[in-house]
C-alpha cells in the first residue's frame, strides 16, 4: 500500500492549513458560540428577488418526475435508466448551479435545494446523483476557483448533461487527508497521476472528475481530469445499504496524463478548495432530509388516522401521538434551518460556514430519528418493503427505504463525529486566536507572553458580556409575540454555552481537543439553538398561526434536549467509556464474543484492502449514457 504515513501532529497541521482562517463577513453561528444572539443577522430573513425562470423550472421538473421517473423501479433494478439521465439533461438539471453564461440555469441556493427536495421525494439516488455532480463535483470548485479558460472549457459540457464526480477518499484515507497516497508527479506539460480512489459517487458515469492528489513538495492539489483518459480504470461499482441506484466506484489511475492547465486554483490548494466548496455544498444533504421528513409526515398522518386499535385511531393514543408531533415539529425545523441557511448564502452578506455545517449535522441526525419513529408508528408494515405491501393489496409506503436511504447522510460529506470536531474548531476560534500560543507546546516564552497579554485584554472585555443579556428581560424580543420567551431562552443558553466553553478551555487547555464527547455536546447545543432561532424567525416572517404552533412545539422539544446536553457536559461517562474501549481493543473482554458463529473469511483478508501502484488487473466497469437527442 502506498499511503503516506504521518504523525498526529502533521495530520492536525494539514487540516488546520486547509481551513479558512479569516472571518471577512459576520456569522450568526460564530456569534452564537461566543454568547451573542445576533438576531439582526437573520431577522428579517433576507429576501431573494422572485425568479419566474426558477419557478418554471421547478414546475417542469415536477411534471417530469411524476410522469417519467419510476422510483420503485430504480430501487428494484439498482439502476437509474438512461432515459432519466437524458430527460434531466434536457431540463437543464445538470446545470442547476452553473451560471447562465456557461449554459446553466444559475439557480439560487434556495431554488436548487427546493429542486433536490422534490427529486429526492421520488428517488433519493437521483437526488444524490445531481447533488454529488453539482455540489462537490466539477461545477462548484470551478465556479469558485476555476480560471476563465477552465470554466469555458468544462462548464458548458456539464450544463448540457455530462456527469462529474469528486475523488478524494482512498481505501486507507477518509477524513484524514494528510495521508493521501495518490500522487501527481510533474512531467513535461503537466502531471502523471497514479493512485486508487474509493467511494467516488457518480464514478462509473462521470466523464469529468475532480481528483485530489499529492504533488511532491507542493502539497495536495485539485485537478480536473477527463474521465476517459488513458490509464483510468473503473474497477468496480460499490453496492450499499441504501441509495441502490447510486453509481459509486473504485477508480484506478495508472500513469494518467493531466495537462498543467487542469490544475484548479494553484498547487497545494486542494484541501482548501474542498473545504470551501463544502461550505455551501453541505446544504444539499439537508434538502434531501427535508424531503424525507415531509414524506414521513404524510405517511404517519394518513396511516395513524386510518389504523384503528383498541377502539381508536392509533394517532389518538399518546404513545403514537408524541411520535407524530416529533416528526411534524422536526420537519418544520429542518426546513426552517435549511431555508434560512440558503437565504443568507444567496444574500452573500454573511459567512455561512458554521450555519451550513450545523444544518447538515442537525438534519442528518434528526431525519434518521424521524424515519425510525415512522417505522415504529407503522409497526410490522414499516419493516415491510413497499413492493411486498403492494403485492398483497395494501398501499406501498416506502418507510424502510426512507430509513436505508437516509442513513448515509450521517457519514456523507463529513460524518457526525467529524462535523462535531470541525464545528467545534470554528466555535473556539476566537479563543485560539488570542490564547492559542499559551497552550501550544511548541510556542516559546515570548510567544506565550504576548498571547497572555492578548488573552487578558480579550477576556476582560468579553467575559462581562456573558453575565446579563436580553434573555433576562421579560419584554425581550417582544415583536415575536408568543415565541419571544423561546428566543429569550436561546439568548440565555447562548451565554451559558460560551461560559461552558471558556471554563473547559481553562480546565483542560491543550487537552480540550481530545475531549470529543464534550465538544460534540457543545456543538449539538449550538445546533439546537440555531434551529430554535430559525423556526421563530420563519414563523414571524410567514405570519401563519400553524407555523407559530409548530415553532412553539419544536422549541419546547428542543429546549428539553438542550438542557439534557448542558447537564451531560459535566456529568457523563466519557472517561469510563474511553477506559472501557481501551480494554475492549486490548482483548480483555473477548469472552463476551463467544457463543456465536461468525462468517468465515480468509485469514489474510484485511479490514482495509491494500492497493499497489500499477495498471488495473480487472475489467473496466464504467457506464456511458448516450447524450440526449
Amino acid at each position: 500500500m502506498t499511503t503516506t504515513h504521518v504523525s498526529e501532529k502533521q495530520a492536525r497541521q494539514t487540516a488546520e492549513a486547509a481551513r479558512e482562517s479569516e472571518w471577512r463577513k459576520p456569522s450568526f453561528g460564530k456569534e452564537l458560540f461566543l454568547g451573542r444572539l445576533r438576531l439582526d443577522l437573520i431577522d428579517p430573513r433576507p429576501e431573494i428577488p422572485p425568479s419566474p425562470d426558477a419557478e418554471d423550472f421547478l414546475a417542469r421538473l415536477g411534471s417530469f418526475l411524476r410522469t417519467e421517473v419510476n422510483g420503485p423501479q430504480i430501487e428494484r433494478d439498482a439502476r437509474i435508466p438512461d432515459e432519466v439521465f437524458q430527460g434531466l439533461a434536457r431540463l437543464g438539471a445538470f446545470g442547476m448551479k452553473i451560471d447562465r453564461e456557461y449554459g446553466g440555469l444559475g439557480l439560487s441556493n434556495l431554488h436548487y435545494c427546493k429542486a433536490l427536495t422534490l427529486i429526492g421525494s421520488v428517488n433519493a439516488s437521483v437526488a444524490a446523483l445531481l447533488s454529488a455532480h453539482q455540489s462537490i463535483g466539477v461545477p462548484q470548485p470551478l465556479k469558485i476557483f476555476g480560471s476563465a479558460e477552465q470554466k469555458k472549457a468544462f462548464l458548458p459540457r456539464l450544463a448540457a448533461g455530462e456527469v462529474s464526480a469528486f475523488l478524494l477518499t482512498e481505501p486507507d484515507v477518509g477524513s484524514d487527508p494528510a495521508r493521501l497516497g495518490t500522487v501527481a508527479e510533474p512531467v513535461e506539460g503537466g502531471y502523471r497521476l497514479n493512485g486508487l480512489k474509493l467511494w467516488a459517487t457518480n464514478g462509473t458515469l462521470a466523464t469529468l472528475l475532480v481528483v485530489m492528489a499529492r504533488v511532491p513538495e507542493k502539497g495536495i492539489t485539485a485537478f480536473v481530469v477527463e474521465g476517459d483518459s488513458p490509464g483510468i480504470t473503473v474497477e468496480r461499482r460499490n453496492a450499499f445499504l441504501g441509495l441502490r441506484g447510486l453509481e459509486n466506484s473504485v477508480t484506478r489511475f495508472h500513469d494518467v496524463f493531466v495537462p498543467e492547465a487542469n490544475v484548479i486554483g494553484g498547487l497545494g490548494k486542494g484541501l482548501k478548495i474542498a473545504l470551501t466548496t463544502l461550505n455551501t455544498g453541505r446544504l444539499s444533504l439537508p434538502a434531501m432530509c427535508v424531503g424525507a421528513g415531509k414524506r414521513a409526515l404524510t405517511i404517519a398522518r394518513e396511516w395513524s388516522a386510518d389504523r384503528v386499535q383498541w377502539g381508536r385511531p392509533v394517532g389518538e393514543h399518546e404513545a403514537v401521538a408524541t411520535k407524530i408531533a416529533f416528526i411534524a415539529a422536526t420537519t418544520y425545523a429542518m426546513e426552517s434551518m435549511l431555508d434560512l441557511s440558503c437565504l443568507i448564502a444567496d444574500d452573500a452578506s454573511n459567512d455561512i460556514r458554521i450555519e451550513a455545517a450545523l444544518v447538515k449535522l442537525f438534519a442528518s441526525e434528526m431525519a434518521w430519528k424521524v424515519a425510525d419513529e415512522l417505522i415504529q408508528i407503522r409497526g410490522g408494515r414499516g419493516y415491510e418493503t413497499a413492493d411486498s405491501l403492494t403485492a398483497r393489496g395494501e398501499r406501498g409506503a416506502e418507510a424502510e427505504q426512507i430509513l436505508r436511504d437516509l442513513r448515509i447522510n450521517r457519514i456523507f460529506e463529513g460524518s457526525t463525529e467529524i462535523m462535531h470536531l470541525l464545528i467545534a474548531r470554528e466555535a473556539v476560534d476566537a479563543h485560539l486566536s488570542v490564547a492559542g500560543d499559551i497552550i501550544d507546546p511548541d510556542a516559546g516564552l515570548g510567544r506565550k507572553a504576548r498571547a497572555g497579554a492578548r488573552a487578558g485584554a480579550f477576556y476582560a472585555r468579553w467575559l462581562p458580556t456573558l453575565a446579563v443579556g436580553q434573555g433576562q428581560n421579560p419584554t425581550g424580543y417582544a415583536p415575536f409575540g408568543p415565541l419571544a420567551h423561546h428566543l429569550r431562552y436561546v439568548e440565555r443558553a447562548s451565554r451559558k454555552l460560551a461560559r461552558s466553553t471558556f471554563y473547559a478551555m481553562s480546565r483542560w487547555q491543550g487537552r480540550l481537543e481530545r475531549k470529543q464527547g464534550f465538544l460534540g455536546r457543545i456543538v449539538d447545543i449550538g445546533a439546537e439553538l440555531y434551529a430554535m432561532a430559525a423556526v421563530c424567525v420563519r414563523a414571524r416572517a410567514e405570519g401563519r398561526p400553524e407555523g407559530r404552533e409548530l415553532a412553539d412545539l419544536f422549541c419546547q422539544q428542543s429546549r428539553l434536549r438542550a438542557e439534557a446536553l448542558f447537564a451531560a457536559l459535566w456529568e457523563n461517562t466519557d472517561r469510563l467509556d474511553v477506559k472501557a474501549a481501551s480494554r475492549v481493543l486490548g482483548g480483555r473482554y473477548t469472552f463476551l464474543e463467544e457463543g456465536v458463529i461468525a462468517p468465515e473469511a480468509p485469514a489474510d483478508q484485511a479490514w482495509v484492502a491494500a492497493w499497489q501502484r500499477g495498471p488495473a488487473e480487472v475489467p473496466d466497469v464504467r457506464r456511458r449514457v448516450p447524450p440526449p437527442d
